[in-house]
């Protein structure tokens, strides 16, 4: 039956003329019918390099709101409209424009994981794996950066040179992960490398042996000569890696690092949307996806 489903959701493709994009959280069977996986703005840069009209992006709002952003050509679709992100959910345009006032020589960093509302008002856009990077290459030595208080501490780390005031706010599947679960992890895998994400709160990652985003996660792993990895970040993740590397083992390093927005999208969401019968376009106002485009085109300008 499944196959079956993803036989069809191939023709449907083909027929409508549709991209699929699937973020690394979702499903195996989600990932397997798909045109590209990987992180959200990768996703979103494939999308436009595509020339297909329609997107059906399997991941959250936000990042749906990306492809839109940089494709608004393109019809866009989100297979189940409830699945949204908690972090990019936690600020508004009212509370950042009173931020603002309050720091008026600060430059605002938003971090990928935000609404595309929050980026109009955002000087620059950054990823898990460029915002060392990008915020080293700024100008501005004074930063806000928007909304996880835990990567804004690592990259904090990583540039003790510059003055980044954080929000606290941050994304509470990695947050559930603590500094228990580490100790547990390691004493049952004592040869594992740890892998984490930098959204895990900063007591977390500093036991980690590698430090990064999603799909740098992967790549650390598929490369490395280690053969055993406790895995940071959400555990989808461990079933990916188990599947493409099997001669390797992998870990959770908490059962609990589960994004239920992420799980809300499964195969037959996919087909119906196909269909046209069910999921949501997503539709932005041109001032939005203008000042939005904005900031992430700084973050290309800079790196």
């Amino acid at each position: 039956m499944l196959k079956d489903i993803q036989e069809k959701i191939m023709q449907l493709k083909k027929e409508k003329d549709i991209c699929i994009l699937a973020h690394c959280y979702q499903s195996h069977d989600i990932l397997e019918i798909a045109d590209y996986t990987g992180d959200s703005f990768g996703l979103a840069q494939k999308a436009a390099q595509s020339e297909n009209k329609n997107v059906i992006m399997c991941g959250v709002r936000f990042m749906a709101e990306t492809v839109k952003i940089l494709s608004p050509e393109k019809r866009v679709w989100l297979p189940r409209p409830e699945a949204g992100c908690p972090m990019a959910e936690q600020l508004d345009t009212d509370i950042l424009s009173q931020l603002k006032q309050m720091y008026p020589d600060y430059a605002v960093v938003a971090y990928i994981n935000t609404t595309s509302e929050l980026k109009t008002l955002c000087d620059v856009c950054v990823t898990s794996s460029s915002a060392v990077k990008i915020i080293k290459k700024m100008d501005a030595d004074k930063i806000l950066f928007i909304p996880d208080c835990n990567l804004g501490d690592y990259v904090k780390k990583q540039i003790p040179e510059k003055e980044i005031r954080l929000v606290n706010g941050g994304c509470p599947t990695h947050a559930r992960i603590s500094e228990k679960d580490v100790v547990k992890a390691k004493a049952l895998h004592p040869d594992a490398l740890l892998l984490v994400h930098p959204e895990c709160k900063p007591e977390v990652t500093a036991h980690a042996d590698y430090v990064g985003s999603t799909t740098g996660i992967m790549d650390f792993a598929a490369k490395s000569s280690a053969d055993s990895f406790i895995i940071g970040t959400e555990m989808s993740i461990v079933q990916h890696l188990g599947i493409d590397h099997p001669e390797k083992k992998f870990y959770a390093l908490s059962k609990d690092c589960v994004c239920h927005n992420m799980k809300a999208t499964n195969i037959a969401d996919v087909l119906h949307c196909a269909e046209g019968s069910d999921g949501e376009e997503i539709v932005l106002s041109q001032e939005v996806m203008t000042k939005a485009r904005a900031c992430i085109d700084e973050m290309l300008r800079l790196g």
